[in-house]
């Protein structure tokens, strides 16, 4: 009997609840449906939301807009939890409404990075090596 191979990332159901909640949070913390002062403060971005494969678990990626102030946000995020927890049960459809967690987004961060990284001079030394051996051979070497 053949085996059965585990596909390496999420799911599709995974993927679309996993945006549906990624809605819902965002379209909460846009209305100003939660009250906090400090979730009314700040504009937060919800780029992502990965989903545990059972459904029961979401994990929220947020950044505040600017990346200003990330923890009180969190903080924030954390205290009212439970009401948020409410609210995406109320806007999406589930037999179980997902625990909540979340946590900074670090996909900014790690784009800074590579950018510097594609800044270095070692990178661009080989870029322009590669350039010129892609032109054909330098008619002045003849």
């Amino acid at each position: 009997m053949a085996q059965r191979q585990t596909p390496t990332g999420p799911r599709q159901r995974q993927q679309r609840v996993a945006e549906l909640v990624r809605h819902a949070i965002a379209e909460v913390l846009q209305r100003g449906d939660i009250q906090d002062p400090v979730l009314s403060a700040h504009v937060i971005t919800v780029p992502e939301v990965r989903m545990s494969t059972d459904l029961k678990l979401a994990t929220a990626y947020i950044m505040p807009l600017g990346g200003q102030n990330e923890a009180p946000v969190i903080a924030a995020l954390e205290r009212n939890r439970k009401a948020l927890r409410q609210e995406v049960a109320r806007r999406v459809n589930l037999k179980f409404a997902p625990d909540l967690r979340f946590l900074r987004d670090a996909t900014f961060d790690e784009a800074d990075r590579i950018d510097a990284l594609l800044r270095t001079d070692k990178v661009r030394r080989d870029l322009d090596a590669q350039k010129s051996n892609e032109d054909g051979p330098d008619p002045e070497a003849a």
